[in-house]
C-alpha cells in the first residue's frame, strides 16, 4: 500500500496505521461491551464492517440501509443529521424482516452517535431509535444489554427534545410495570458504562483531539459527565428494591475513589448540581451504604452549604435535608461551628444571594434538626440567627424582589415562632431568649417593614397576626406548668413594644405618609386579619354568561354582591376575636388618635387626618371619638358655647365630632383630595343610631355650601359597597338632594351656553360626572335619587340642547354638549324604560336632529358629532327594546320622521347636507330593523311618514326646471305642440338639490335597505306599490339630469353620492324583481307623456325588452287613437325598441290616419302632427321596408301646402305663430331628411323643386331641423353615384352645385360667425348649441371653391407677417380663432373648414422661398400666423390645467366640460399644423421645423400628448376593418370626428391626442427624436416603453407599406422593402458602379436611430463608401420625412458629386443635412466651397473666422 501521496477517500485524513488501528481497538472495549470476540454472546457483531473499510458488509442488511449506516459514520452534523432522519423514515416504511438486518450493527452505532456533540443528531437518533422498536418490537432482546447504559443517559440529556424523544422510546419499548425489569436485567452492564464514564474517560479519550476543538471536546465531556450522575440517579430511583442489595458492592467501589467525590467540588455548576442530586438518591434508597460512606458524605454535602449557584441551590438544600435526616451522627463528621454555621450565616446576611425563594424555607426543617449541643448558647445562637436574617432582608436585592421579601419574612416568622416554643433548662433562660426574639428581633423587623413602602404590602402582618393568635390560644390555655403566663408576659410585653414604636412612627411632625398608612393598615390587620386579602392569594375571576334579564337582576351591581359577603364575615370576626387583643389593640389605637388629633389641630398636619382617617375606618367606636373630642375641647369662649349647642342637641360623640372637627375640614377650599374626609363621614355615620339620624345629618351637610365633589365622592362609595349604601340611602331619595341636582343640571346647561368663557373645567366635569352618575346608577331597578328628579334633569338637558342648535359660537358649546352626550348616552344605556319618559323622548329627538345636519349648520366639531351620533344610537337600542316589550307607539319615531320630510321637501339641502340626511336614516333604520325582525312594522310605519302624498309629488314635479326639455326635442326624440309648464328657474348657479331629488333619494335609500333585509310589512301588493313609486320617482329624477344640456356641478356630485350610497337601480334589480315597476313607469309614461315617457325608455333599454302590454298599445288603431300627448311620447319612445313588423305596423295606422286628415286636424296631437312624429321616430332608426309609402307621404303634404299655405312657415316672423304650427312645421322638415335617405323609388320634377324652395324658405327661419335637412341634401348629393343620378331629373346636380348649395353656405357660413360672435360660451342654453350642432354638420360639407369664395367681411391682424392673399388670410383670421370658442360642434366645423384649406396654403410660402436665398444662417419660418396665435394662447391655458400632473400619467378629461374643449381645440390646431407641415416641400419643412423648435411649441405639445394619452390606448368602439387576431389600439384605428359626436365622448380626447402623436412621428421624426434625447430619465423611459409598444410596429409597417406602393420612380435606383424584417434595400448603379445599402428600422422607430448597412459594392473607394454610409445615415437621421424622401436627397447628393459638385470640406456632404443646400460660399484663397449653415456653425464653435482648409481669414 506504500503510496504515501495518493488521492484519498473523502473524509479520511489521515493514512492508515496499524498502532492506530490497535488503540482504537482498545479504545473500544472501553466504551462498547459486546465487540468482536468479548460479546456476550457470539451473535453479537458490535460493529458495521463497512465503516472499517473494505470487508462485505452481512447479506442480511439492505442496500438503503447499508448506505445510511455507512453515512452514520461520517463527521459532517449535516450529513449525520440528513442520514439519521432517513434512517428513522426508512425503518417506518420498510417491512420488518428488511428491518431486522440492521439490528446486529444498532448497539455500536447507537452508542457512538447517542452521545454526539450536536443536539439535533442526539434528538433525530432517539426519534429514529423510536421507528426501530415500533418495528423490530421484541426482537431487540439479544442487544438490549449492549445498548441499556447509553440509552439511560440519553434519557438524562440536558437538551430537553432530546431526553424526552429517548424516554418516549423507552416507554415504547416497555410498559411502565416491565421498565424496572428491564433495567434490573441490564444492571451490571449499565453500572460498567456509568463507572467508566464517571471514573476512566476523559475529554481526550470521548472525542479525537486531532480533529475535534478543545472547547468542543470539553462541552461534550461535561455533558456526559452530567448525564451519568443522573442516570445513576435515575438508575436508584427506578430499580426493585429487592435488587438494591447486589447493587451495593458493585457502588462500593465508586464510591471508595476519591475522583467521585471530587464532583461535589466540581467547576461546572450543572456536574454539581447531578451530583447533589445523586447524593439525595443515596441517602433515599441506600441509606446504609450511605450511613458506612458518612464521613465522606457529610464534608461533601454540608461544606457546600453556601454554594449560591442558581443551578446548584435546590439539589444542594435537598441534599443538606436529606443527609442531615439519614445519617444521625453527621454533625460528627463535620466542624459545625467553624465549618458549616459561619458559612450559613453569610449566605444568611446577604439575602440568600437572590436565591431567597429556594433557599428560605429549607430553614425551619435545617434548624429543627441541629442538636442543642451545637445550638449552644441559645441565646447567642438565636440572636446570630435572626440577626443575620433581618440583615440579609434589608439588602437591595431582597427588598426590590416581592417574592424574595415575602419568602425572608415568611421564614423569619416560622423559625420565630419555632425558637419561642424552645424550652430551656433555666426559666430565666428562657425569659431572656423571649425577651431579645421580641425586642431585639421582632419589633426591629417590623420597623423596617414600616419605613420600607416597598416590603409594606408583604406578609408580616398578617404572619405576626396569626402568631399572636396562637401565643392568645396558648395564654388562654390554663396549664401546670405555667406556660400560659410564660405566654400572657410574652403578650403584654410585645404589645408594650409595639406601642412605644408606633408612637415614634405617629408623633413627629413631618411624618412619613408611606409609614402612616402602614401603621394603619397593620392595625387593621392585627385588628382582623381575615378582612383584608392576602396578598399573595391572588383573586381567582371567573366569567359566567347569563341571559339579558337574569344578568339585569343580578349585575345590579357586581361589586356589591362581594363586598356584601366579606362585610358579614368581618362582623362575625369581630365578635370572636379575643379580649387578648381587644384591649391592647383599643388602647393602642386611642393612643394614635390622640396623638393625630394633637397634631392636626395644633398642626394642621395633613398627614395625621389622613392616618386619623384611616384609624376611623378600621376602629369607628364611640370611645375612640370621645377621646378625640376631649382632645380638641380646648377653644374659645364663642366656639364653646357653639359646641354646648351642639352636645345639647346631639348626644352621640361620633356627631359631635361632625360638626365640631369634621364639617369645618369639609369646608375648607384649599384641599384638593377629600376623599378620606367623606370615609371620616362614613366613619360617624357608622356610629349613628338611626338612620333617620343620618338622614338629618347628610341632609344638614346638603344645605350647607359644600364643593360638589364631596357629594359625588359621597355617592361613589355608597355605590360600591351595600353597607355604606344602607347608611345613606333615605338621604339619597329624599328632596333635600333631588332638588339641589335640579338646580345643579340648571346650572350645568347655562354655564355653557352663556357666551362668555367656560369657567374651570375640572369643577364642572366633576358635576357632570356626579349628574351622569345618579341619572344612570340604579340598584335593584330603582334609581339613586327621585323618579321625579329624574325627569326634571333630563328635561333640563333636552332643553339645553335644543338651544345649542341656535347658538353659533362654537366654542363655549362645545364642552357642555359633550358633557350632556356623555350624561345621556350612559342614562340610555344604563336605565331600563328610560324613554318611556316623555322628556326623555324629546331629549333623543334633539340628539338626533344635530346628528342629521351638516356641521357647518350646527357648528360641531367632529369628535362632538361622532359622540352624539354613539348618543342617539345608544337611546334607539334602548327604545326599540322597549317598544318591542310594550306594543306602543313612540312620538320620537313619529317626530323625527316628519322632520325628516319636512327637511327633505324643502329645497334647502345640498349635497353633504343630504349625505349626512341619509346617512343617519339609515342608520335609525337598521336599528329598527334589528328591533323589529321580520314583522317590519316600526320601519313599515317610519317610511310611511316619510313619503310624501300625490299632491306633495306634484308639487315637487313642478319644482323642476323645464330646462330639461330642449334637448329631447332638438334631437327630436319628442314632439311637442305647446307651451311647457312647469318651473323655467335657470340652473346654473344652483347649490341646492331641489326637493325632488332628496325626497326620491333618501326614499330610495330606506326602500333598498328594507329590501336588502327582506322585510315585508302589511300586504304584499300594496307594499310592492309603494316601492315601485319610490323608485319610479327615483329614475324620473335620474332622467331629469340625464337631459339638461349642461348640469351644474352640485348635479354631478349629486349622481356620484347616489353611487357611492349605491343608491342605484342596478342595486335595485339585484334585490327584486323589476317588471311591476317598469309597468308603473309604463303606466305614467302613457298618462303624462314627456320625462315619463323619456324614463320609459331608460329603463327599456337597460333591461332589454318590452312587456307585453306596452305592446298593446299599438296592436289596433283604437288602441291609440285618440292620439294624446302622453301617448305619442310614449310611442315616440318606444319606436327604437320595436321589431320591424311591429314598426310597420305602426307607419300603416299612421299613414291611413294622414290620408284622412282634415285642414283644421293638421297642426293637432290626434292628426297630422302626432302621426309624423311617430313616423319620423319610426323611420329614424333603421331602414324599415316601407320606401313605396314615402314618396306617397311626400304628394300628401304638397296638397296639404296647395290646398292651405299659411300652415306652412315659409319666410315669416315666427314670434307671431302658434306652437302648434311650429310643431307641424317642424315634424314637416323632419321628414324630409329621412325621405331622402330611405327613399329608393325615384321623385318628380317638381316634388324636387318643392324639397330645394322649402329647404331655403325654411332654412331663413327655422335653424336646427331645416340645417339638418340641408345636410341631408348635401349628404345625398356628395355620395351620387352615376347609378343614381340616372334616376334624378336632368339638371338636379348643377342647380344643386351652382344654386342650392351656393344659397345654403353663403347663408350659412356668415351665420355660423354672426352666432358664435354673439354669445362666447356655451353655457348660454342648449338652444344654442342644439343651433351650433346643426349648423356646424351642415357646413363640414362647403366645398373647397366655396370657401375662397366666401362673402366673409374682411378681417386682418396688424403685425402679421403673411405671404397669402387677403380672401384667404381672412378667411384664416376669422375661423381660427373659433378653434378656442367653448363649443364642441363650432371647433369641429371649423376644423374640418381648414382642413380642405391646408394643402393650399405652403405654396404661397414656397413661391416666397426663392427670394429668401442663402445668406441667412439658421433660418426660420413661421406656419400660418393666425394658427400660431390661437396655439399660442392654447399653450398658456393648458399649462395651468395640465403641468401638476406628471408626464406619462393619464390625465381624465370630462366630457363637455371648458378643459375638453380647450384640449380638443389645442389637439385640432396642431392637426391642422401638421397637415399644413404635411403639404409643404423638404425645404419649407426646414424653416417651418425651425421655428417651432426655436419656440418650443412641439415640446410642448409632447409633454402635453404624454399625460392625454391613456396608459393603454385598446380601442373599444365599432371598428371599420375585419375583425382580426390583433388588438385594437387608438394607433390602428382611424379617428372620425363628426359634429354630430356619434362616438364615445370620453374617449375622444385620448383618441384624438394618439393620433396626434401618430402625426407628429410620422412628419416630425427628427424633431421627436430631438426631443426625445433631452428628455429626463424617467420622461425618456416612460416615452420609449409606450412608443415601441403602441406606435412604432404601425408607423415601420406604414413606412414599408409605404415603400412598397411608391409610384417614385429613381433614375439608376431601384428599392424594395421587407415587411417581416423591417428592412427596406436600395440599389443604385451609375456605370459600372454598384451599390447595395440595407436600411433597418428600429424597435422603437421613429424614436431610435436608424441603422444603414452596407449590401455589396462594386468600383467605390472604401471611405468614399464609408462617407455615404454616415450621409444616408445622417439624412434619415435628421430629416423631417419619411424613408423614401431621404433616400431621393441621398440619391441627388450622389448624383451632384457624379456631376462634378464637389463636397463641402466641413460636413463632407454634397446636400446639407437639414436645408438641403449646395456648397455655395467658396474661400477667395483655397476656392473650396462650402455650405453656409456649415460656416456659420464652425466659425461660431470655434470663435475664429479663418477657413477650415487653409486657414486664410475668411472674407
Amino acid at each position: 500500500m506504500g503510496g504515501k501521496n495518493k488521492q484519498r477517500t473523502k473524509g479520511n485524513l489521515r493514512p492508515s496505521s496499524s498502532g492506530r488501528a490497535a488503540e482504537l481497538l482498545a479504545k473500544e472495549r472501553g466504551t462498547v461491551p459486546g465487540f468482536i470476540g468479548f460479546g456476550t454472546t457470539q451473535s453479537d457483531l458490535g460493529y458495521v464492517p463497512a465503516v472499517q473499510g473494505a470487508e462485505e458488509i452481512d447479506s442480511l442488511v439492505d442496500a438503503d440501509f447499508r448506505m445510511v449506516l455507512r453515512k452514520l459514520s461520517k463527521r459532517d452534523i449535516t450529513t449525520k443529521l440528513k442520514a439519521m432522519q432517513e434512517f428513522g423514515t426508512m425503518c417506518k416504511e420498510r417491512e420488518a424482516e428488511v428491518v431486522k438486518g440492521v439490528l446486529p450493527y444498532w448497539p455500536r452505532i447507537y452508542c457512538k452517535i447517542s452521545l454526539d456533540h450536536d443536539r439535533r443528531v442526539r434528538e433525530a437518533t432517539q426519534q429514529s431509535f423510536e421507528q426501530l422498536i415500533l418495528k423490530v418490537k421484541k426482537h431487540l432482546a439479544p442487544y438490549l444489554k449492549s445498548i441499556m447504559g447509553y440509552w439511560l443517559i440519553a434519557q438524562c440529556d440536558t437538551y430537553s427534545p432530546a431526553a424526552s424523544a429517548a424516554k418516549v422510546a423507552f416507554e415504547k419499548a416497555f410498559p411502565s410495570s416491565k421498565q424496572p425489569e428491564a433495567l434490573a436485567f441490564c444492571k451490571d452492564e449499565i453500572l460498567y458504562v456509568l463507572q467508566d464514564h464517571l471514573l476512566k474517560e476523559t475529554p481526550d479519550t470521548l472525542s479525537d483531539p486531532q480533529t475535534v476543538p478543545e472547547e468542543e471536546r470539553e462541552a461534550k465531556f461535561f455533558r456526559i459527565l452530567t448525564c451519568s450522575l443522573l442516570a445513576l440517579k435515575k438508575l436508584l430511583s427506578m430499580l426493585p428494591k429487592k435488587e438494591m442489595h447486589s447493587l451495593e458492592e458493585k457502588l462500593m467501589s465508586l464510591l471508595s475513589q476519591n475522583k467521585f467525590w471530587k464532583y461535589g467540588k466540581h467547576s461546572i455548576p450543572q456536574v454539581r448540581s447531578a451530583f447533589f442530586e445523586l447524593a439525595s438518591a443515596f441517602c433515599q434508597y441506600l441509606p446504609e451504604l450511605v450511613k458506612t460512606e458518612a464521613p465522606r458524605v457529610c464534608p461533601a454535602v454540608l461544606l457546600s452549604i453556601d454554594d449560591s449557584d442558581a443551578v446548584v441551590c435546590p439539589a444542594l438544600w435537598e441534599a443538606v435535608l436529606y443527609a442531615i435526616t439519614t445519617i444521625e451522627d453527621c454533625w460528627s463528621h463535620v466542624n459545625a461551628k467553624k465549618g458549616v454555621l459561619p458559612k450559613l450565616w453569610t449566605v444568611l446576611r446577604e439575602g440568600g444571594r437572590g436565591l431567597a425563594t429556594v433557599i428560605y424555607p429549607n430553614l425551619l426543617p435545617f434548624i429543627s434538626k441541629v442538636p442543642p449541643g451545637i445550638a449552644e448558647p441559645k441565646l447567642e445562637y438565636f440572636r446570630t440567627f435572626f440577626s443575620s436574617i433581618i440583615q440579609g432582608l434589608s439588602s437591595e436585592r431582597a427588598i426590590a424582589s416581592p417574592s424574595e421579601s415575602s419568602a425572608i419574612i415568611t421564614a423569619f416568622m416560622e423559625c420565630l415562632r419555632f425558637a419561642i416554643l424552645q424550652k430551656t433548662d433555666k426559666d430565666d433562660d428562657q425569659r431572656q431568649v423571649h425577651q431579645m426574639l421580641i425586642y431585639d428581633q421582632l419589633i426591629p423587623l417590623t420597623d423596617a417593614v414600616l419605613k420600607e413602602p416597598r416590603l409594606q404590602n408583604g406578609p408580616l402582618f398578617y404572619q405576626i397576626a396569626e402568631t399572636l393568635s396562637s401565643w392568645e390560644a396558648k395564654a388562654e390555655l390554663s396549664s401546670d406548668d405555667g406556660t400560659d403566663e410564660v405566654f400572657q408576659k410574652l403578650l403584654s410585653n410585645f404589645w408594650d413594644h409595639l406601642l412605644k414604636m408606633c408612637v415614634l412612627h405617629v408623633d413627629k411632625l413631618d411624618a412619613d405618609e408611606k409609614s402612616l398608612f402602614a401603621v394603619s393598615s397593620m392595625l387593621e390587620i392585627l385588628q382582623n386579619p381575615k378582612s383584608a386579602t392576602k396578598p399573595n392569594n391572588r383573586r381567582s375571576l371567573k366569567i359566567r354568561f347569563t341571559d339579558e334579564d337574569e344578568s339585569e337582576r343580578n349585575t345590579e351591581n357586581g361589586k356589591l354582591t362581594e363586598v356584601r359577603n366579606s362585610d358579614s364575615e368581618i362582623q362575625a370576626d369581630l365578635q370572636h376575636s379575643s379580649r387578648l387583643r381587644k384591649e391592647p389593640l383599643e388602647n393602642l389605637v386611642c393612643n394614635l388618635a390622640e396623638l393625630s388629633i394633637v397634631y392636626v389641630n395644633e398642626q394642621k398636619s395633613e398627614q395625621h387626618l389622613k392616618f386619623l382617617s384611616a384609624l376611623l375606618n378600621s376602629f369607628s367606636s364611640d370611645r375612640v371619638f370621645q377621646v378625640l373630642l376631649e382632645q380638641g375641647n380646648d377653644a374659645s369662649s364663642a366656639q364653646a358655647e357653639s359646641q354646648k349647642e351642639i352636645k345639647a342637641q346631639h348626644e352621640s360623640p361620633s356627631v359631635q365630632f361632625l360638626y365640631m372637627n369634621l364639617i369645618t375640614w369639609l369646608k375648607e377650599d384649599w384641599r384638593k383630595d377629600t376623599h378620606f374626609l367623606v370615609d371620616i363621614l362614613y366613619s360617624v355615620l357608622n356610629c349613628c343610631n338611626s338612620n333617620g339620624e343620618r338622614k338629618i345629618v347628610l341632609d344638614d351637610l346638603t344645605k350647607m355650601d359644600l364643593k360638589w365633589i364631596i357629594f359625588l365622592q359621597i355617592i361613589e362609595k355608597a355605590c360600591s359597597s351595600t353597607t355604606k349604601l344602607s347608611l345613606v340611602s333615605d338621604w339619597l331619595k329624599g328632596d333635600t338632594l333631588g332638588e339641589r341636582l335640579v338646580m345643579l343640571a340648571d346650572d350645568l346647561c347655562h354655564l355653557g351656553l352663556k357666551p362668555i368663557a367656560a369657567s374651570s373645567e375640572s369643577s364642572s366635569s366633576e358635576r357632570w360626572t356626579l349628574l351622569s352618575l345618579v341619572l344612570s346608577q340604579h340598584i335593584k331597578n330603582e334609581s339613586l335619587i327621585g323618579e321625579t328628579f329624574v325627569e326634571r334633569i333630563i328635561d333640563k338637558l333636552q332643553a339645553a340642547l335644543s338651544k345649542a342648535k341656535d347658538l353659533s359660537e362654537a366654542g363655549n358649546t362645545e364642552p357642555s354638549v359633550s358633557f350632556i352626550c356623555d350624561v345621556a348616552s350612559s342614562f340610555f344605556s344604563s336605565v331600563k324604560g328610560c324613554l318611556l319618559m316623555p322628556s326623555s323622548e324629546d331629549l333623543l329627538l334633539t340628539v338626533f336632529q344635530l346628528c342629521a345636519q351638516r356641521q357647518d349648520a350646527t357648528h360641531l366639531t367632529d369628535l362632538l358629532v361622532c359622540k352624539l351620533k354613539h348618543t342617539w344610537m345608544s337611546g334607539v337600542n334602548s327604545l326599540v327594546r322597549q317598544l318591542r316589550s310594550m306594543q306602543k307607539q313612540s312620538t320620537f319615531l313619529h317626530k323625527s320622521a316628519l322632520w325628516v320630510k319636512n327637511q327633505i321637501q324643502s329645497s334647502s339641502l345640498d349635497v353633504k347636507s343630504l349625505q349626512v340626511l341619509i346617512s343617519a336614516v339609515s342608520d335609525l333604520l337598521s336599528k329598527l330593523m334589528e328591533a323589529d325582525g321580520p314583522s317590519g312594522y316600526l320601519v313599515g310605519a317610519y317610511v310611511e311618514h316619510v313619503t310624501p302624498n300625490k299632491t306633495e309629488w306634484g308639487k315637487l314635479h313642478e319644482c323642476l326646471s323645464t330646462e330639461w326639455m330642449h334637448k329631447p326635442l332638438l334631437e327630436g326624440r319628442l314632439s311637442m305642440n305647446c307651451e311647457p309648464l312647469g318651473s323655467c328657474v335657470r340652473l346654473c348657479g344652483t347649490t341646492k338639490l331641489p326637493g325632488h331629488l332628496c325626497t326620491s333619494a333618501l326614499l330610495s335609500k330606506m326602500v333598498l335597505l328594507v329590501l336588502e333585509n327582506d322585510i315585508v310589512h302589511g300586504n304584499d301588493d300594496a307594499e310592492r306599490k309603494k316601492i315601485d313609486n319610490i323608485i319610479a320617482e327615483l329614475l324620473y329624477s335620474l332622467q331629469w339630469i340625464e337631459e339638461l344640456e349642461n348640469p351644474p356641478y352640485v348635479l354631478l356630485e349629486y349622481l356620484h353620492m347616489l353611487e357611492e350610497m349605491h343608491i342605484t337601480y342596478e342595486k335595485f334589480s339585484t334585490l327584486s324583481n323589476t317588471s311591476s315597476l317598469q309597468q308603473t313607469i309604463f303606466d305614467r309614461s302613457e298618462a303624462h307623456g314627456r320625462l315619463w315617457s323619456l324614463t320609459m325608455a331608460k329603463v327599456i333599454h337597460v333591461e332589454n325588452t318590452v312587456s307585453c302590454e306596452m305592446k298593446q298599445l299599438f296592436k289596433t288603431t283604437e288602441g291609440f287613437l285618440p292620439l294624446t300627448e302622453g301617448r305619442l311620447h310614449t310611442l315616440q319612445c318606444l319606436s327604437p325598441f320595436l321589431i320591424e313588423e311591429e314598426k310597420k305596423e305602426l307607419v300603416f295606422h299612421c299613414v291611413a290616419k294622414l290620408m284622412t286628415c282634415t285642414q283644421t286636424e293638421l297642426s293637432s296631437t290626434d292628426g297630422a302632427f302626432g302621426c309624423l312624429s311617430i313616423l319620423n321616430s319610426c323611420l329614424n332608426d333603421r331602414s324599415i321596408d316601407c320606401d313605396h309609402l314615402l314618396p306617397g307621404i311626400l304628394k300628401i303634404i304638397m296638397s296639404w301646402k296647395n290646398d292651405n299655405e299659411d300652415s306652412f312657415l315659409f319666410s315669416c316672423n315666427l314670434k307671431e305663430t302658434s306652437a302648434q304650427l311650429l310643431g307641424f312645421n317642424i315634424e314637416m322638415i323632419r321628414y324630409l331628411p329621412l325621405l331622402l335617405k330611405h327613399s329608393t323609388a325615384p321623385l318628380a320634377d317638381n316634388e324636387w323643386d318643392f324639397i330645394m324652395c322649402s329647404m331655403l324658405a325654411w332654412l331663413e327661419i327655422f335653424a336646427c331641423v331645416s340645417c339638418d335637412l340641408a345636410s341631408a341634401l348635401s349628404a345625398y348629393f356628395e355620395a351620387a353615384t352615376p347609378e343614381t343620378t340616372e334616376n334624378l331629373p336632368v339638371n338636379l346636380i348643377s342647380e344643386w352645385k351652382e344654386f342650392f348649395s351656393e344659397g345654403i353656405h353663403n347663408l350659412l357660413l356668415p351665420l355660423l360667425v354672426k352666432v358664435t360672435g354673439e354669445t362666447k360660451n356655451s353655457s348660454e342654453g342648449s338652444f344654442q348649441n342644439s343651433v351650433l350642432t346643426s349648423l356646424g354638420e351642415a357646413l363640414t360639407y362647403i366645398s373647397k371653391d366655396q370657401l375662397l369664395n366666401h362673402k366673409l367681411p374682411a378681417k386682418f391682424v396688424a403685425g402679421q407677417k403673411t405671404n397669402l392673399p387677403d380672401k384667404l388670410q381672412t378667411l384664416l383670421n376669422t375661423l381660427s380663432p373659433l378653434l378656442l370658442f367653448r363649443a364642441r360642434p363650432v371647433q369641429i366645423s371649423v376644423y374640418h373648414m381648414l382642413y380642405k384649406l391646408m394643402p393650399e396654403l405652403p405654396k404661397f410660402d414656397d413661391e416666397d422661398l426663392k427670394s429668401y436665398g442663402d445668406e441667412e444662417e439658421e433660418s426660420a419660418l413661421s406656419p400660418p400666423a393666425a394658427l400660431m396665435s390661437v396655439l399660442a394662447t392654447q399653450e398658456l391655458l393648458l399649462e395651468n390645467i395640465l403641468e401638476c400632473i406628471p408626464v406619462g400619467e393619464f390625465a381624465v378629461i370630462q366630457p363637455l366640460s371648458d378643459e375638453f374643449c380647450l384640449v380638443l381645440g389645442y389637439l385640432l390646431t396642431w392637426k391642422l399644423t401638421l397637415a399644413f407641415f404635411r403639404a409643404a416641400s423638404s425645404q419649407l419643412r426646414v424653416l417651418y421645423s425651425q421655428y417651432l423648435r426655436r419656440t418650443k411649441s412641439l415640446n410642448k405639445l409632447l409633454y402635453h400628448l404624454f399625460r392625454l394619452m391613456p396608459e393603454n390606448p385598446v380601442f373599444s368602439g365599432p371598428t371599420s376593418e375585419v375583425p382580426n387576431k390583433d388588438t385594437k389600439t387608438f394607433f390602428t384605428e382611424e379617428l372620425r370626428l363628426d359634429v354630430k359626436g356619434t362616438g364615445v365622448l370620453s374617449s375622444q380626447i385620448p383618441h384624438l391626442a394618439c393620433s396626434v402623436y401618430h402625426i407628429t412621428l410620422k412628419d416630425l421624426p427628427a424633431m421627436v427624436r430631438l426631443w426625445w434625447n433631452s428628455c429626463e430619465k424617467r420622461v425618456f423611459s416612460v416615452v420609449d416603453k409606450f412608443t415601441s409598444k403602441y406606435v412604432s410596429s404601425v408607423l415601420s409597417s406604414q413606412e414599408i407599406s409605404s415603400v412598397q406602393t411608391s409610384t417614385q420612380l429613381f433614375n439608376g435606383m431601384t428599392v424594395k422593402a421587407r415587411s417581416a424584417a423591417r428592412e427596406v434595400i436600395a440599389t443604385y448603379s451609375v456605370d459600372d458602379i454598384f451599390i447595395e445599402l440595407i436600411i433597418q428600422l428600429p424597435s422603437n422607430y421613429p424614436l431610435g436611430s436608424i441603422t444603414v448597412e452596407s449590401g455589396k459594392r462594386v468600383g467605390v473607394a472604401v471611405q468614399q463608401w464609408r462617407n455615404w454610409m454616415l450621409q444616408l445615415s445622417t439624412y434619415l437621421t435628421h430629416q423631417n420625412g419619411s424613408i423614401m424622401e431621404g433616400l431621393s436627397l441621398w440619391k441627388n447628393n450622389v448624383d451632384k458629386r457624379f456631376e462634378g459638385v464637389e463636397d463641402c470640406m466641413i460636413c463632407f456632404s454634397v446636400i446639407h443635412g437639414s436645408n438641403y443646400s449646395l456648397p455655395k460660399k467658396a474661400c477667395r484663397t483655397c476656392k473650396k466651397k462650402f455650405h453656409s449653415a456649415c460656416l456659420y456653425k464652425w466659425f461660431t464653435s470655434s470663435n475664429k473666422s479663418t477657413c477650415p482648409l487653409c486657414r486664410e481669414t475668411f472674407f
